[in-house]
């Protein structure tokens, strides 16, 4: 069982070094304080839905989401993970759209929400969080267009490679070092990929196979990062 802490403050929260919200000045950190509400949001549990207008910012605080867009064929897109210091939610409340994806909580995760106004205000009147909003958003679209070419280009054993290395990148390991450490369903992996969850299950049995990883139900254990790299084919 995940234990939380009461009531964190903005000024002790353990993200406040690695949050957009860390170049923030002091004062306007004080106000948000004074304003957020945190909730602790069970397995399952969605933050908000998608087509749904935004009412403020979600900065999760300890937990994983992730970020999830519905095809027309009903078929789920595995659009973002999200883990502790990352804030969702700002692209619509900024651009005065609908949200494009539903936020789904992947493990018990506390999450503070901050309301729209309030945000606005802030970064109204703050430059510096302003200037970080604008990298967080230049670096979205990059992710995402890198992601467009990616499923475009290669070949799904690749991505499926790349994937299994971004979801490392993200939530790390557990403490036996090759564990990684979040639990997904075969099916939410192949919605990262973009891919069929057949195609998804038979790759998995040839890294196995290889010896790239080990899979113990949705456990999966990379063992041989190097080869699982050279199989992503990525880019220095």
């Amino acid at each position: 069982m995940t234990h939380f802490h009461d009531a964190t403050t903005c000024q002790s929260c353990d993200q406040r070094f690695t949050s957009v919200f860390c170049k923030a000045k002091q004062e306007f950190i004080a106000e948000i304080n004074e304003q957020k509400v945190c909730n602790v949001y069970k397995k399952g549990q969605t933050l908000f839905n998608e087509g749904s207008y935004p009412f403020g910012v979600y900065c999760i605080n300890e937990g994983k989401v992730k970020l999830s867009h519905l095809g027309d064929d009903g078929k789920e897109q595995i659009i973002r993970l999200l883990r502790g210091g990352d804030v969702l939610g700002y692209r619509a409340l900024l651009s005065g759209e609908r949200y494009s994806a539903s936020a789904i909580v992947l493990e018990d995760t506390q999450v503070c929400f901050i309301p729209k106004e309030l945000f606005i205000s802030v970064l109204k009147n703050d430059a510096g969080l302003a200037f970080e909003m604008m990298k967080l958003l230049s670096d979205e679209l990059h992710k995402a267009e890198v992601k467009l070419t990616h499923l475009a280009q290669k070949p799904i054993r690749e991505r499926l490679a790349e994937t299994l290395l971004f979801i490392k990148e993200t939530y790390g390991y557990e403490a036996d070092g090759v564990t990684l450490n979040v639990r997904l369903s075969r099916e939410e992996i192949a919605n990262l990929v973009g891919t069929a969850t057949e195609s998804t299950i038979r790759l998995l049995s040839e890294f196995k196979k290889d010896g790239m990883v080990e899979l113990e139900g949705k456990k999966i254990k990379i063992l041989r990062q190097k080869e699982l790299i050279r199989t992503a084919n990525l880019q220095d």
